[in-house]
């Protein structure tokens, strides 16, 4: 996760007042994601999940 400037490649999301932009190929790759911001008394960030099937890969981060 970045932030970035928009492009030709970037699909663009507007959700809750905020602005995704996701790169087409990688979305195709790893759809369907899931971002999330979470907060709690020790920690918060963005977690991006995914339901993608990849058997060497966590399937998830956080930032």
């Amino acid at each position: 996760m970045a932030l970035d400037e928009p492009n030709e490649k970037d699909q663009v999301v507007e959700l809750d007042g905020l602005t995704y932009l996701v790169d087409t190929t990688l979305m195709n790759q790893a759809k369907p994601i899931k971002v999330d911001y979470m907060e709690d008394a020790h920690c918060s960030g963005f977690s991006i999940t995914s339901t993608l099937s990849q058997p060497d890969a966590c399937g998830s981060c956080s930032c």
